[in-house]
């Protein structure tokens, strides 16, 4: 006679390890939705739709910036030359636009110049072989002065009718451009999450030689991803620019920074292989909080910086640690 063997649930243990990695993944959403509640308790007037849809919409150029640059972090590699692409975005629009009259043509030079010089990055990091960082910053450099030579180191005001419909036009309330942010991070987590591209830039990041022994285009996945954060920059530019009606060199210029330093603070690993789109956008909406929150309780300005400062040298050592454990 025999006896039926029972089988017993096991129990999940909770390790060091995991709740670690739980950390490092979901700390942004949590600090996100504790600073929410904190504003709301603090001030009646911050949640409201008003506000919220205006915070919105003030970082929706990051957020774009942001969620391309999620693409490049994830496979091993930094652009600091977004800012200079914004900026030559912006001036080639406005430039187009009031050169032809044409407002729209104006906005699609944007993206499109944006992902040239996305091309010329890529190719300095891959056909050259140059670390991104050295690469991105230097390429910052010369961005920045052809955004300069375009516009002869002046404002360009645009005075061209229909210019202005996709920085300031709503739709239901919504701002077009809030609109346009939403559907390109879905795409975008589309891409990165549900793609043999999205796994290929994963597995760049996480070891690249074990990538390229399996069959992964590795130079192909790098200029892409460059191509991919141009075009992202152009495209944040077109707003930017759409919604002041008029552009300048300078304009952008801390954007490469602030996207990364959202894109680190949402949990994206500086080392490559483990990051989300989803992540970087709660970590831009995490900063512009914390600004916002300082700017409804009149608190020191500096005291931001330092807030701001020591959260995301936090993400960081979380994601240093983290990567040890793998």
């Amino acid at each position: 006679m025999t006896t039926a063997a029972v089988t017993r649930p096991t129990k999940r243990r909770l390790t060091p390890s995991g709740v670690l990695f739980f950390t490092r993944d979901y700390a942004v959403l949590i600090l996100l939705v504790v600073l929410i509640v904190v504003l709301a308790i603090a001030t009646p007037s911050f949640f409201t739709f008003p506000n919220l849809i205006n915070i919105v919409n003030q970082n929706t150029p990051v957020a774009i910036i942001a969620i391309a640059g999620t693409f490049v972090i994830i496979s091993g590699n930094f652009d600091l030359s977004t800012g200079a692409i914004y900026a030559c975005g912006s001036v080639t629009a406005a430039a187009i636009a009031v050169g032809t009259g044409n407002p729209w043509l104006g906005l699609l030079a944007a993206p499109v110049a944006g992902l040239v010089l996305g091309l010329v990055n890529g190719l300095a990091v891959t056909a050259l072989k140059v670390h991104s960082f050295l690469a991105t910053l230097a390429t910052s450099l010369a961005f920045g002065a052809i955004a300069v030579l375009i516009t002869g180191g002046s404002l360009i005001a645009v005075t061209t009718k229909g210019f202005t419909d996709l920085g300031r036009n709503r739709v239901g309330g919504v701002f077009v451009a809030v609109i346009v942010m939403v559907a390109f991070a879905v795409l975008m987590w589309f891409l990165l999450q549900r793609t043999v591209f999205g796994r290929h830039v994963f597995s760049v990041g996480g070891n690249h030689h074990a990538a390229e022994l399996s069959g992964v285009r590795v130079m192909r996945v790098r200029i892409f991803v460059f191509m991919l954060s141009g075009l992202a920059a152009g495209g944040a530019a077109a707003i930017g620019v759409s919604r002041i009606a008029s552009a300048q060199p300078q304009a952008g210029l801390t954007y490469s920074t602030d996207a990364i330093a959202a894109i680190i603070l949402g949990g994206t690993s500086i080392n490559g292989g483990v990051g989300a789109v989803w992540r970087s956008v709660a970590g831009v909406f995490l900063i512009a909080l914390i600004g916002n929150g300082f700017d409804i309780l009149n608190l020191n300005a500096q005291l931001k910086n330092l807030v701001t400062g020591v959260i995301i040298l936090g993400a960081v050592a979380l994601s240093a640690i983290g990567s040890r454990r793998r």
